[in-house]
């Protein structure tokens, strides 16, 4: 998700049949999305700085090219499960089967799942790309480490992190409100990047002073993911938006003014 919403119309109307039981875990369900989301992106950001393990699992492979294979398919599935879920024809059909208010926690819990199964099964390998020992080029890169996830995190709250995380929706639905529709504008950050928070992220991922192969290929495939995700993403927003999204994307770069 990568533009500022703001809140406009009436979408779904108060459905006063809702029992309170119900409705109170759709509200459980949703905090527990939130918490194991949280918990998940906290684990990609500490292990992208080598500050937690990943490849916890005993299933290791002593190939190369295996593990090159395992930890591809670890990134794709991970891919197809943020890719999949977020096209509305399936937003539709999971909606006869849950509550639309629990759609936006159901991703965030799966993205929760898929984001473990990639860490915990991540196949490691040998190898330095590059350590460096210079303790000012450290903590520059250390800095931008720190700044890259701040940047991330806070460009959420600009979005309206608790739409994008899922929580304002099962809150509505709890408290027996109709919720209101979210639409495109700009804000702060957005103004001059389309995607601060994929911006965030990269920085995230390849400012650290020591890259391990593991964590080189963690980054390769996850760049890749996020400009396919971006891909689709975009032809999303110009579907939702029109002529609207059109304008903001020939105005503004895709992360930093003045490049692409």
């Amino acid at each position: 998700m990568s533009y500022v919403i703001e809140t406009t119309s009436i979408d779904q109307p108060v459905d006063n049949t809702q029992s309170l039981t119900k409705r109170f875990v759709v509200l459980s369900y949703g905090i527990l999305s939130y918490a194991l989301g949280v918990a998940a992106l906290l684990w990609i950001i500490l292990a992208a700085g080598d500050l937690a393990p990943i490849g916890l699992s005993a299933l290791h492979t002593e190939s190369v090219g295996a593990a090159l294979l395992v930890d591809l398919a670890l990134v794709i599935l991970f891919g197809l499960q943020h890719s999949i879920m977020a096209r509305e024809g399936f937003k539709k059909r999971i909606t006869k089967i849950i509550p639309q208010a629990a759609e936006r926690a159901n991703y965030m819990f799966m993205t929760a799942v898929a984001t473990a199964i990639a860490l915990y099964f991540w196949q490691p390998l040998p190898g330095m790309v590059w350590q460096i020992e210079n303790s000012v080029a450290q903590t520059i890169l250390w800095s931008l480490y720190a700044a890259g996830w701040l940047y991330l995190f806070v460009s959420t709250f600009i979005t309206n992190h608790f739409e994008l995380m899922g929580l304002r929706q099962v809150y509505l639905y709890f408290r027996n409100k109709p919720y209101t529709s979210l639409s495109f504008t700009r804000k702060y950050m957005y103004r001059y990047s389309r995607h601060p928070m994929m911006l965030g992220f990269l920085i995230g991922l390849w400012a650290i002073p020591t890259m391990s192969v593991t964590h080189f290929l963690m980054a390769v495939l996850f760049t890749g993911y996020i400009g396919v995700g971006m891909f689709f993403e975009e032809r999303d927003l110009l579907r939702k938006f029109g002529d609207t999204y059109r304008k903001y994307k020939n105005e503004i770069a895709t992360f930093v003014p003045g490049l692409y």
